[in-house]
């Protein structure tokens, strides 16, 4: 059932249904992706002679070496045999389970799976398969949303059995091969059978684990292209801080995983080259290219979002900035106005003696004068909605409820003033008594004591700055304003001495004061007080200034921290990054003094992690006090995780190339010296210094080393050396070709020519001379076995070197 083409049925015998070998070509051709003509089996399966049916079987059986004949014969031993024979090498000979191998891997990774479910324990493919308890672990364990296993009970072995045969069937793609009753009243199941079956779950489950990765991958990019900003200022650090835990605690263990999937892509490639066998090509969707991309495309949207994050962190804190401020000059402004269209409103001037009269006509025009020195603030809090509104502040709605409120009550403050100057101005001759040095006090006041509004409204304004400079530019603005108090102060004295002026004159002439100025609701005592409080207000100032600057050259001292380490562990990975290069391509030295030296910077690199780690504190501590920018490196902390991974990365591909190498030469029977000349001519065509060569690079190697390349020739190496198209001609594979193109035994007669040369072109040689010449081991070697020399131009002492060759080479051909 797992090889029948619906074109092919097959009869109720085995041993007749394939005697004719017709139904066999496609099997074959199916199970093994082999290029099997069997078109004209097709076209003869109507004769029934032996001879066509010879033809079929051996047109598929070939490279199997079954005995055709007897399978024509409906030999069923024989029929069987070539069918598990077909099962065998193309569905379970390619396990391969660490150093195991098709049966003994297949077993264990049965074990590995089912080791930590209860009543399973694999130990063979017959007895320990009957309760059906193992299938329904193997599919549990890859896909636990399709069997409830604590449900199983070990007493219904029937039940278990059908219930892992259905869920395979409708959701695996496996078909049903087995009968349940068959392997619950059988002694001992059938090993092959259950073989067969099972290696259907180890193919259907191999790739688990780029499907894992892929799939968070896929899961996490939607999560990170949510921009959706959050209200509040609490909300958006939460998004922030889940953003860091992504990447300190979740990201880290997918870029370990994705760097296994990889070396293990490599060595399996290795191990197919090594022996002979095609190369490993994984399902669409899932090469490594394909996980690579996926994984770029993450980190492009790992990166916009943090960008984005940061960007929302800086408009919410400005928006909160801007909310204060408004509450501030909106309180200011309706403080003021309190009261304000209750004055304007009366209508006490209609009985009003003339002194009285006038003295209101002079209260209202420094009224005007204190209305047109508010007007600026009412422009500042119309100025400041507009930008809430703008930057999307979340609490809008009231912003522009209160401001329209404002700017509302605002015009009819300007109505109700100018209806109030057009009733006074119709009683003209209330305006001749007016005292003009209370007017002269309420111009010179209303001003003033706006000035000192806006200057304590100054004084106590919030500030959000993020660097020494910014906080310094506020110490000199504030400086420049203290600058500016002896003036005021002479001007409250002007005005304190217009009001003396006003209590001389009414002593004077004998006029009695009410005590309160007709002109304006300032009071002397009203300015002392307010300038007061201004005075106050001046060092709570420089105290708050004082501890930002504080504060600011404590954020510097992290950032010229976090900046010391960074800009020595930067270089420290950048230099480690060329060092691997180099070792990697040194031609000094074996492979496995390579690999020593890998090991060794493999584990000063370990050893370097507590460094990353303090530098991960320090960018904690600095997102912690909302630092975001440092002028005294060119690092960031994401910078320097990322080199950190590629170095982890770099040097554990590095070992494993090496490893390959080592696998490559040991498999190849290569000397270090050949693989020092390979890699010298590698290096030197190498113009990228990537490890890799182009087409081109490659095409120019072989040319310099004496190749006669055409196109199609080229282009046949080209398979050879670059399987997966990838466009690059890796080390490893350039060793491959070399191995296979240069591989050759030396011959009796190079060696008697080597030894020519030692003897100085005499027919024998010396001991002094072979003791001279070669090094001790072999000096030894030759001496023992060579025989004397019995020529006519013999010295004493004289061996024959020419007859130790020819015994030399005999031994070596054998």
């Amino acid at each position: 059932s797992l090889f029948n083409p619906p074109s092919f049925p097959l009869t109720t015998s085995p041993s007749m249904s394939l005697s004719s070998g017709t139904p066999t070509c496609p099997v074959v051709h199916h199970s093994s992706s082999s290029f099997i003509l069997y078109s004209a089996a097709q076209h003869k399966q109507t004769h029934p002679a032996a001879l066509p049916r010879n033809t079929h079987i051996n047109g598929t059986h070939c490279f199997l070496a079954s005995h055709t004949l007897e399978i024509v014969d409906g030999n069923l031993k024989m029929t069987l045999g070539m069918i598990w024979t077909i099962i065998l090498r193309f569905a379970i000979q390619d396990i391969s389970v660490e150093e195991t191998s098709a049966k003994e891997g297949l077993l264990l990774w049965c074990q590995r799976k089912t080791a930590p479910y209860r009543n399973v324990n694999v130990q063979n493919f017959h007895i320990s398969w009957k309760d059906g308890l193992a299938l329904c672990a193997l599919i549990h364990r890859h896909r636990p949303d399709l069997i409830d296993y604590s449900k199983l009970r070990k007493d219904d072995p029937i039940g278990n059995l059908n219930t892992a045969f259905e869920v395979a069937e409708k959701y695996l793609d496996i078909p049903k091969m087995l009968d349940a009753e068959d392997i619950v009243n059988t002694p001992k199941p059938d090993e092959k059978a259950i073989m067969t079956y099972v290696s259907c779950f180890y193919h259907a489950f191999a790739g688990a684990e780029q499907v894992k990765l892929l799939e968070w991958i896929r899961r996490t990019i939607p999560w990170l292209e949510n921009r959706v900003a959050e209200q509040t200022m609490r909300a958006m650090q939460q998004k922030l801080e889940d953003f860091r835990d992504y990447r300190r605690i979740h990201k880290p263990p997918r870029v370990q995983e994705k760097c296994q999937l990889e070396i293990n892509f490599n060595t399996l490639q290795t191990k197919l080259r090594l022996s002979n066998r095609p190369a490993f090509m994984p399902s669409e969707g899932k090469m490594v290219s394909d996980i690579a991309n996926a994984w770029k495309g993450l980190e492009q949207v790992e990166k916009g979002y943090e960008e984005w994050l940061l960007t929302e962190i800086r408009r919410l804190e400005r928006l909160d900035h801007l909310a204060e401020k408004f509450k501030q000059k909106c309180s200011l402004h309706e403080s003021w106005t309190t009261g304000k269209e209750h004055l304007l409103s009366q209508k006490d001037y209609e009985t009003a003696s003339l002194m009285e009269i006038r003295a209101l006509m002079r209260k209202h025009e420094a009224f005007e004068s204190d209305l047109a020195a508010h007007q600026d603030r009412v422009e500042q809090i119309a100025a400041i909605a507009q930008e809430l509104n703008e930057l999307d502040y979340h609490d809008a709605a009231s912003v522009n409820t209160r401001c329209q409120g404002i700017c509302d009550q605002w015009d009819n403050l300007g109505t109700l003033t100018q209806k109030r100057r057009d009733a006074l101005e119709r009683v003209e001759k209330l305006w001749e008594t007016i005292d003009q040095l209370y007017l002269e006090f309420a111009k010179r006041a209303a001003p003033f004591n706006n000035w000192m509004d806006g200057a304590m409204e100054d004084l106590q304004d919030m500030f959000i700055v993020h660097s020494i400079e910014e906080i310094q530019s506020l110490i000199t603005a504030h400086d420049q304003y203290k600058a500016t108090l002896p003036e005021a102060d002479k001007e409250r004295i002007a005005i304190m001495g217009i009001q003396n002026e006003i209590t001389k004159i009414a002593q004077t002439y004998g006029i009695k004061l009410v005590g309160v100025n007709p002109y304006t609701v300032l009071s002397p005592q009203d300015i002392t007080n307010k300038w007061e409080a201004v005075k106050q207000l001046v060092p709570h100032r420089d105290q708050m200034l004082q501890e930002e600057v504080a504060r600011q050259q404590a954020n510097e001292r992290l950032r010229r921290s976090f900046a010391a380490q960074a800009n020595i562990i930067g270089p420290w990975i950048q230099t480690k990054m060329e060092e691997i290069g180099h070792v990697s391509v040194d031609i000094t030295g074996s492979l496995e003094e390579q690999m020593n030296n890998l090991k060794q910077y493999e584990q000063n690199i370990i050893n370097y992690k507590s460094n990353i780690d303090k530098l991960e504190g320090d960018h904690q501590l600095i997102q912690e006090a909302l630092v975001f920018d440092n002028k005294h490196t060119n690092y960031t902390m994401e910078h320097v995780r990322v080199g950190w991974e590629q170095l982890l990365t770099t040097i554990a591909r590095t070992i494993n190339e090496v490893e390959n190498q080592i696998l490559t030469r040991d498999a190849k029977g290569i000397s270090q010296e050949q693989l020092n000349e390979f890699r010298a001519s590698f290096n030197h065509f190498d113009r990228k210094r990537n490890g890799m060569m182009d087409p081109d690079d490659f095409r120019a190697c072989l040319i310099s080393m004496g190749y006669d390349l055409g196109e199609v020739e080229f282009a046949r190496i080209m398979t050879l050396v670059d399987p997966n198209n990838t466009g690059v001609v890796t080390f490893q594979a350039f060793i491959d070709f070399m191995t296979r193109e240069t591989a050759e035994t030396d011959t009796a007669e190079q060696v008697m020519a080597s030894f020519k040369i030692l003897a100085s072109d005499k027919s024998y040689i010396t001991v002094e001379e072979l003791r001279r010449e070669l090094p001790p081991e072999q000096a030894e070697y030759c001496i023992c076995r060579m025989t004397k020399y019995a020529g006519p131009d013999a010295s004493p002492g004289a061996l024959d070197y020419i007859s130790f060759s020819s015994a030399l080479y005999g031994e070596s051909d054998l």
